[in-house]
């Protein structure tokens, strides 16, 4: 039995078929018509259509040396779980995740050893400062600036995987330009619709992913960028004084998140180029790696925790570069003053331009 074979129409992805008075292929659906050999070419070009190949080497770090885990312990949250690695002699107390005590669990084995490690550029006082001027923004409490207390500064080594590859990328996008004319009788509008298609060849390189659960992904990809090229070979010396997050989210389940961050990157870069057109609609893509492989590094964060009306609030810097995050209490007087400020413009300016329209006219 023969298989029937369906054309699509490029417009409104209706089937189409041939109209013996045009000798055209003609929409039922949208009227529009097209040339054979158009239709050909265009559903020849749908159907090469291949599945995204997505795939990575996770074989990352390596394993410790006997002398390299001497003197380096874990410390456990018991109130959200959290294990940071730190010295013999840290002597923390307070977890940097969520502010309450951590015990000491025992010695530290049983993980991957880092590949690469971005050390600490800058200092606790630093990060003080940082938080000073993060407050200093638009509608927050006067007493949260005058009456907030830090309860503890950390500097942490955050896990990350990072992912290098290379991408051979393809697009379809259904595109629109509209024309817009009249004469005396009638108002005229003329849409054309087009197959606008895109490749390329990408490289990734270093595409981090938060490799601890306790950290928020969010939160982390917020204090991006680091500077990679400022990243050494891991030794336990950059430990010294600072406290190492222990991973607890393989490679392996990091994969997911890499490719969203790889995808979103290639349909960005690609779609910057469907430049001229009304409307633009991507229609499918084809993403295929290569070389694809994942490295583990730790990266510098200053954590810091403060307390005001009885509510802790956590703030997170880069500590390579000094970018601030973290969550700021509203005074909803000021916001209410603002917004009134805001419309108040708003409704001036709509009846000055009110008024311009009607002297106008």
């Amino acid at each position: 039995m023969d298989n029937l074979q369906e054309f699509k129409c490029p417009c409104c992805d209706g089937a189409i078929t041939f109209d013996s008075k045009t000798q055209k292929m003609k929409c039922p659906y949208c009227d529009t018509e097209l040339e054979i050999e158009a239709v050909k070419a265009y559903n020849e070009e749908m159907a090469t259509g291949a599945e995204d190949n997505l795939s990575w080497d996770t074989s990352a770090g390596a394993q410790w040396q006997e002398d390299e885990l001497t003197g380096l312990l874990v410390y456990a949250c018991e109130s959200c779980g959290g294990e940071i690695v730190g010295e013999e002699t840290t002597g923390a107390t307070t977890c940097p995740f969520c502010g309450n005590a951590v015990v000491m669990k025992g010695a530290f084995a049983g993980d991957l050893k880092p590949d690469l490690v971005i050390p600490f550029k800058l200092s606790k006082a630093d990060a003080k400062r940082a938080l000073q001027r993060h407050y200093n923004k638009r509608l927050v409490p006067k007493l949260f600036k005058s009456e907030n207390r830090i309860d503890e500064v950390k500097g942490v080594y955050v896990p990350f995987w990072l992912f290098d590859a290379k991408a051979d990328a393809k697009m379809r996008y259904r595109a629109t330009r509209v024309r817009f004319w009249s004469d005396s009788h009638y108002n005229y509008t003329s849409t054309r619709h087009y197959l606008v298609m895109r490749a390329g060849n990408l490289s990734f390189a270093g595409v981090p992913v938060d490799g601890s659960e306790k950290m928020d992904d969010t939160l982390m990809e917020s204090i991006e960028p680091f500077d990679l090229s400022q990243a050494v070979d891991f030794e336990t010396a950059y430990l010294a004084g600072y406290f190492a997050d222990k991973y607890d989210v393989s490679a392996e389940d990091s994969v997911e998140r890499a490719n969203e961050r790889v995808k979103q990157s290639t349909a960005d870069a690609l779609a910057s180029t469907v430049i001229g057109y009304q409307s633009v609609r991507p229609v499918s893509s084809s993403i295929q790696l290569s070389e694809g492989r994942a490295r583990y590094a730790l990266y510098p964060v200053w954590l810091l925790n403060t307390t005001w009306n009885g509510e802790k609030y956590t703030f997170a810097m880069n500590g390579q570069t000094g970018k601030m995050i973290g969550d700021l209490p509203m005074d909803k007087g000021a916001f209410a003053r603002w917004l009134l400020g805001v419309t108040a413009i708003g409704t001036a300016a709509a009846f000055a331009l009110s008024y311009l329209l009607w002297m106008w006219l």
